[in-house]
């Protein structure tokens, strides 16, 4: 009988949290696979291709930053970091290495299982409203094709993780309107920010989608800041409009 579970790829050096989460996330239908440093997450990542990614920040051998840098190499697979480090800097390396989402240490388990559930979610999530029925955009040099999820930039794709990609359709879904940062955190993370920095995640893949898709990040043409409110895509014109 074919296994349909989600797995997840859980990397700590503590046992204790390994064991909880194996046992809990087994509990409610995931296929849990563990690994206690970050080469052995290398190696374990690449003999059983897990769904998500768990990633301890602070561990032996090599850390969850250098893990994070090394899957973002060669995959998109949604990667949610454990971090104990009080700096939020340290927290938004992270993020701005290609983590989709980050939970504070000591944690909640059922916040955890609610960010893993709300990550695979947006990854697999069908078209916005306000997407043309072809799924296909195209604005500039830049082709989004929402029904492939996938972004070119004139013949060459660009790879955009899972929440990149759910970020930026949901900015194309109302081109011309704005969103506030707490909206778009609710949307594509779906969850409420809690405190000031939790925003801070959505300024974080707004840098990242900018570096990937515009011609000059710095003086971005397509992803606009709404100062005071948050963030929107330039209006796209629809042909019937123009003329």
């Amino acid at each position: 009988m074919e296994n349909n579970k989600e797995k997840i790829l859980v990397v700590d050096d503590e046992a204790s949290i390994r064991r909880i989460l194996e046992t809990r996330l087994s509990m409610i239908g995931y296929d849990v696979v563990t690994a206690a440093d970050g080469e052995e997450a290398l190696e374990t990542f690449h003999k059983t291709e897990p769904d998500l990614v768990v990633l301890d920040v602070m561990m032996p051998k090599l850390d969850g930053y250098g893990v994070c840098q090394e899957l973002r190499k060669e995959s998109d697979i949604p990667i949610i970091m454990l971090t104990a480090l009080g700096d939020v800097a340290d927290r938004i390396t992270g993020l701005e290495l290609g983590a989709d989402d980050y939970v504070v240490k000591p944690f909640s388990p059922k916040e955890l299982e609610a960010r893993i559930r709300s990550v695979l979610r947006r990854v697999d999530k069908d078209g916005s409203n306000g997407i043309p029925s072809s799924g296909v955009i195209q604005v500039s040099t830049i082709r989004i094709d929402t029904n492939k999820r996938q972004v070119y930039k004139g013949d060459e794709r660009i790879r955009l993780t899972g929440m990149e990609f759910s970020l930026l359709e949901l900015l194309v879904s109302r081109s011309g309107e704005p969103f506030s940062r707490s909206e778009i955190l609710q949307e594509v993370w779906g969850y409420t920010p809690e405190r000031h920095v939790d925003t801070r995640v959505v300024d974080v893949h707004i840098s990242r989608l900018r570096a990937k898709l515009e011609e000059d990040p710095s003086n971005p043409e397509l992803i606009l800041t709404a100062r005071g409110t948050g963030y929107l895509f330039q209006r796209i014109i629809e042909r019937d409009e123009v003329g």
